[in-house]
């Protein structure tokens, strides 16, 4: 019977290349020729072909023991495949079990790999490791070595990758790094590197850094103009810092004289922070301004008063939105009314407004469907759900089910036996996994203490570039710590630390409870 072709593992291929007991002397072994070719590209051995026979191949046993160190397959399994993907997948397992070593043996494995440099397939490896900083640094700082003896340059979307990744982890030695690089060679620092450095400085609190960053716009020769004051105005409220945007809103409102979305980002920060009396405060200044408020201003303040529990005066402003002839609302302020009045048990009432919406043209979106699903589900009113669902479904387009959808259905499952159903709807409806969504099957998997489930779902998670980050470790040292698994907690938790991320406050408790 013929050889079937299929990826195999690196250690089933040295295996299968040489008798472990045999000494290092050079000795001949025969192999198919599809192994070999495999072998031949992923390592770079140079392999005599007998001319007589197709399937047989001398191999030096003394070269394949040298790689089978180098690549450490013992630790891992890698598929030798031409796709992109797949050799993401390598590489990311190559640095995984490489991670603490010294970057020279990293990149002497990587350069062993004979892993292809191009656009699409370094952004991939960066994205599979937004979570961990140091195979993500090691790996640039190859790509960009080899790149300059192969052709290849870095392109801005991968220098603002690896910013994005350093700046999340607050690496910012290293992101400076980075970034001083990248401004030597002209025409890669664009408005996605901006916007990745100011809301990495202002995710770390850095606010000065966040705002001189700002005016070195003008090295690049790129405009200080309105657009980019609002994107820093943006990300410093994103992050909390309200009080310095408006600060800043205030002291350059004659440089940049503000339109109604200069207003709407100051007003959303306050909301946002749910600081309902400042929010009040700046809607009054909105209203005594030049500026007329938009559809986005009424409802970011109306979804901070229904917030706050202040459902009667949301309610008195939507309907004299309909009544009073002002701005019409749209489909995203009928949705902060229906969620609010779900909230309130009031679903008789949401159910009102929603059938009002089509009645005045204002056709729902999926995030009006799952307003409604989110609390049928809590109190179990699965009938009503699965006829949304269905009506969702039928709608398609913007009413399409998506991954909020699906993790409102995932919480009301009963065990581990329905998660695989409902994942394989996802996938149906073309609904893919994310981070988010791994997370939570991850925790919903540990609560019911399946081991296969987690096993899996970690896996994959790891294997698809959406984690472990954060969120995946604290699952898994709470999970098993409520166990009983102490030591199993304390891996999780030493694994996680060795990647330089911070634990959560609970998790710094936990720890300390535990005398650790």
């Amino acid at each position: 019977m013929p050889y079937k072709t299929r990826p195999l593992s690196t250690i089933a291929l040295v295996k299968s290349l040489f008798n472990p007991h045999l000494t290092n002397c050079h000795s001949c072994h025969t192999v198919p020729n599809f192994t070999l070719s495999h072998l031949h590209k992923f390592s770079g051995i140079r392999v005599p072909r007998n001319p007589n026979s197709g399937t047989l191949i001398r191999a030096t046993q003394s070269r394949l023991l040298q790689v089978l160190r180098i690549i450490g397959t013992t630790r891992f399994v890698h598929s030798i495949a031409d796709t992109s993907d797949e050799s993401a997948v390598f590489v990311q397992k190559l640095t995984k079990f490489r991670r603490d070593k010294p970057a020279e043996e990293i990149e002497r494995a990587l350069y062993l790999s004979g892993f292809e440099l191009n656009h699409d397939s370094v952004l991939k490896v960066l994205r599979r490791h937004r979570s961990d900083w140091r195979p993500a640094f090691v790996f640039f700082n190859w790509a960009c070595k080899a790149g300059a003896k192969s052709g290849y340059t870095p392109s801005s979307d991968v220098y603002n990758e690896i910013l994005d990744i350093l700046g999340r982890t607050k690496r910012f030695g290293e992101l400076n790094q980075v970034f001083d690089e990248m401004s030597k060679r002209k025409g890669l620092v664009n408005e996605v590197t901006f916007r990745t450095l100011l809301s990495r400085n202002t995710a770390a609190h850095k606010v000065d850094e966040a705002i001189d960053m700002f005016y070195r716009r003008k090295e690049f020769g790129m405009e200080l103009d309105l657009p980019a004051f609002q994107t820093l105005l943006m990300s410093l409220c994103r992050y909390k810092h309200v009080e310095d945007a408006e600060t800043l809103f205030r002291n350059k409102i004659n440089e940049y004289p503000p339109d109604i979305k200069t207003w709407n980002v100051i007003l959303n920060g306050w909301c946002v922070l749910g600081n309902v009396y400042e929010a009040k405060r700046f809607w009054k200044d909105i209203m005594s301004s030049r500026c007329k408020p938009d559809l986005f201003t009424y409802g970011t303040f109306m979804k901070a008063l229904t917030k706050k529990g202040k459902l009667g005066t949301a309610l008195k402003l939507f309907r004299g939105m309909w009544d009073k002839g002002m701005v019409k609302p749209d489909v995203v302020v009928c949705n902060c009314i229906i969620d609010a009045l779900c909230f309130k048990k009031r679903i008789p009432e949401a159910l009102e407004v929603f059938q009002d919406m089509n009645k005045r043209g204002c056709l729902p979106n999926v995030v009006t469907y799952n307003c409604l699903i989110k609390y049928l589900c809590k109190i179990r009113r699965w009938e009503n759900v699965d006829e949304l669902v269905n009506e969702m479904l039928q709608r398609k387009g913007s009413c399409m089910p998506n991954g909020i959808t699906y993790s409102y259905l995932l919480k009301s499952v009963k065990g581990p036996d329905e998660i695989p159903g409902l994942l394989e709807m996802m996938e149906r409806n073309g609904c893919a996994m994310n981070d988010d969504m791994y997370n939570l099957v991850l925790r919903l998997y540990m609560g019911w203490d399946s081991d296969v489930g987690t096993r899996k779902t970690w896996e994959d998670m790891e294997k698809h570039g959406w984690g472990p980050d954060r969120r995946s470790y604290t699952i898994m040292i709470h999970g098993h710590y409520e166990k009983g698994r102490t030591k199993e907690a304390l891996r999780y938790f030493r694994e996680m630390t060795s990647k330089g991320m911070v634990p959560e406050p609970r998790t710094e408790k936990l720890l300390d409870a535990m005398n650790i």
